[in-house]
């Protein structure tokens, strides 16, 4: 283990000094460097596949990765948000025009029928609070769902970047949660879903999650 912290100094090193040679006299306050500012997060570093994951697994014309990762650059370590800025949110996230709280709701919705997210109501209405499941394990839920290639890719970059998630255990608190797929094919992935009846492509996990913080 105290080999660790010498390894991270010589990558970083040697970054450095590749930096140099690249863009001779380039310093940090040119640059973002997160040790200087403030106003940032912690993200997973999978955050981009795990987006496009998301709007495959949403249904074609209904894209929810943006939504998701809008409300995820307002969370702390705690993994819980007060949805008090709502048409903020939707602007920030693409939306705009009479519709725009609208689909954002919408998308929030789906967020939530996915099992990313879980909403409660209260004062600010339906939408008032949001949890924020770990996503790792939300996708394990739906396999079945995800491109193989996709999978893969998640895969083996995750045991890369040593993130340990897909291989956590079951909670049994969080067991045979119903998730569910839209068919990237149909034209409204809400299609069965309105009515009661589920999505074409649709699976009972008996996977759940556990709350990432």
């Amino acid at each position: 283990m105290p080999q660790e912290p010498r390894k991270s100094r010589t990558i970083l090193r040697q970054k450095l000094e590749a930096r140099e040679k690249l863009w001779p006299g380039v310093e940090n306050d040119q640059l973002w460097y997160r040790r200087d500012r403030d106003g940032f997060i912690t993200i997973p570093r999978l955050m981009p596949l795990i987006m496009s994951i998301m709007d495959d697994l949403s249904g074609k014309g209904f894209p929810v990765g943006q939504t998701y990762f809008e409300m995820w650059c307002r969370l702390y370590d705690e993994g819980f948000l007060t949805l008090n800025r709502p048409e903020e949110m939707a602007f920030h996230a693409g939306f705009s025009g009479q519709r725009a709280l609208r689909t954002w709701r919408e998308r929030v919705r789906r967020l939530q029928d996915l099992g990313f997210i879980d909403v409660k109501p209260g004062p600010l209405g339906e939408f008032s609070y949001v949890l924020f499941w770990n996503p790792y394990h939300v996708l394990r839920d739906h396999r079945q769902g995800i491109q193989e290639a996709k999978w893969r890719a998640l895969e083996i970059r995750a045991n890369e970047i040593r993130a340990s998630d897909l291989d956590d255990p079951i909670p049994q608190r969080y067991r045979a949660r119903e998730v569910f797929t839209a068919d990237v094919d149909d034209d409204d992935p809400f299609r069965g879903y309105r009515s009661g009846r589920p999505p074409r492509e649709r699976f009972t996990a008996d996977l759940d999650d556990e709350i990432p913080f």
